[in-house]
């Protein structure tokens, strides 16, 4: 079975940036759009970004203008570039993808920590 692996969080003072990348591990079909979500202890999984083949994408409003999803369809790699961080951007970091009425593929999530 297809997986997305996730790479590219770690530790980071606030202030800094860290680009975060998905590469699925085999080719995905019927795949409607892109996204990453994010979940901090003790609070419920949110909606960080999100591309659709067309090039639109939606953010949520605590990260926009500091985060940038894109895609490389050549390589078939999804990012997260992440600046002006804060410590409230800590969270566990999920690259998914939807597939409409088949579901959502999710990925095993990488460690974002905004500390001094």
């Amino acid at each position: 079975q297809v997986q997305l692996v996730e790479s590219g969080g770690g530790l980071v003072q606030p202030g800094g940036s860290l680009r975060l990348s998905c590469t699925p591990s085999g080719k995905i079909f019927g795949v409607v759009a892109m996204g990453w979500s994010r979940q901090a202890p003790g609070k419920q999984r949110e909606l960080v970004a999100r591309i659709w083949h067309d090039g639109n994408t939606l953010y949520a409003d605590s990260v926009k203008g500091r985060f940038t999803i894109s895609e490389d369809n050549a390589q078939r790699i999804l990012y997260l570039q992440m600046n002006s961080l804060k410590p409230e951007d800590t969270a566990v970091y999920y690259c998914n993808s939807d597939h409409g009425i088949l579901g959502t593929r999710w990925g095993q999530g990488t460690q974002v920590t905004v500390s001094s």
